[in-house]
């Protein structure tokens, strides 16, 4: 038997864009005109989805709880303000704190 045949090089495959995949943390400069290009790297992503919209009378405590270590909340926040996101936890809050939250700044 014979050796097998060595390969000298690197694979032109070896790298596998982060960015393309989707890789939380990891955004693109030209994806910063994306105005939702805040939610690769939102935590929400990464989670059960169903803890952001609890039944009514559900608890909101494990999706906020997730909130306040995200680096996008704030983003993730005014995105649900701006766009009157009436159900969910965004940006850490929930519907009722987001209306009470409007109705001091208006």
């Amino acid at each position: 038997m014979g050796r097998p045949e060595y390969r000298s090089g690197v694979p032109e495959d070896w790298f596998v864009d982060p960015v393309r995949l989707g890789v939380p943390g990891v955004r693109g400069v030209a994806d910063d005109d994306n105005q939702l290009a805040w939610q690769t790297d939102a935590l929400c992503a990464q989670t059960d989805p169903e803890a952001f919209f609890p039944e009514k009378g559900g608890s909101t405590r494990d999706a906020k709880r997730i909130c306040t270590g995200c680096e996008v909340r704030a983003e993730c926040l005014e995105y649900a303000l701006a766009n009157d996101e009436r159900f969910g936890i965004w940006g850490g809050l929930s519907e009722r704190e987001r209306r009470k939250l409007r109705r001091q700044a208006g």
